[in-house]
C-alpha cells in the first residue's frame, strides 16, 4: 500500500483587501508573506510543489523552493474561480450596483454564475481533471500545493461529498494549511481529508 499525502496551503492577505478576486493578480501584503510562513513549520519536506500562477501564490512558492530541494511546478488550472465582470469589486459595491445578481448567486451559485465569469460547474471540472492528474503523476509522494479558498472548496465537494451549492459556506482562512491523503491498496484507491485549517 502506498499513500499519496497533498498539504494545501492557501494564500495569506492581499493588497486590496476582501472584495471578489479571482483571477486577478493583486500581490500579498506584508503580513500576508508572514502568515504563510508561519503556516508552515520551520523543518518540513515535500518531494513536489505546484503553485497557482497566480502571484499571491507563485511568488511565495518561488521562494520557498530555493530553500527545498523539491520539484517544483505551476499549473494554471488551480487557479481562483474568475469572477466575471466581478473581479476586484466588493459586496457592499455590487449590493448597489448588481444586486439582483449577487443575491442569485448568494443563494443558488451552481445556477447563477457571475455575469461573463466562470460556473461552478466549469470550476469542478478544471479542479477535478488537476487533482486526477497529480494523483497519477505524483503517486506515493509528498505534494504541497499552494492556491487559494475556492480550490480548497471545490476539493471538499469531491473528497468529502460537500455539495456544490454548499461549498461557500466552508470557512478557508487566510494561509489556511489542509491535509488530503489518498491511498492506494489491492481494493484500488480511497480519498480522505485528514486536517483542515490545522497544523504541520
Amino acid at each position: 500500500m502506498s499513500t499519496t499525502t497533498v498539504d494545501i496551503l492557501r494564500h495569506g492577505e492581499v493588497e486590496g483587501g476582501s472584495k471578489y478576486r479571482g483571477w486577478q493578480d493583486d500581490p500579498l501584503t506584508e503580513n500576508g508573506w508572514q502568515q504563510m510562513k508561519n503556516a508552515l513549520p520551520a523543518e518540513h519536506y515535500w518531494d513536489v510543489i505546484i503553485s497557482s500562477p497566480l502571484s499571491r501564490c507563485a511568488l511565495f512558492s518561488k521562494e520557498h523552493i530555493i530553500k527545498t530541494p523539491s520539484e517544483y511546478v505551476e499549473d494554471e488550472r488551480i487557479k481562483e474561480i474568475h469572477f466575471g465582470e466581478w473581479e476586484g469589486k466588493t459586496a457592499e459595491i455590487l449590493m448597489e450596483s448588481d444586486k439582483e445578481r449577487l443575491e442569485n448567486f448568494w443563494q443558488d451559485p451552481v445556477n447563477h454564475s457571475p455575469p461573463g465569469g466562470e460556473s461552478l460547474t466549469t470550476f469542478s471540472v478544471r479542479i477535478h481533471s488537476a487533482w486526477e492528474d497529480l494523483k497519477q503523476q505524483y503517486q506515493g509522494k509528498k505534494i504541497l500545493l499552494v492556491s487559494h479558498a475556492g480550490v480548497i472548496r471545490m476539493l471538499f465537494h469531491k473528497i468529502a461529498a460537500v455539495p456544490l451549492d454548499s461549498i461557500f459556506n466552508i470557512d478557508v482562512p487566510e494561509a489556511c494549511l489542509t491535509r488530503f491523503e489518498v491511498q492506494y491498496g489491492q481494493n484500488g484507491e480511497s480519498e480522505s481529508l485528514i486536517f483542515h485549517n490545522g497544523r504541520l
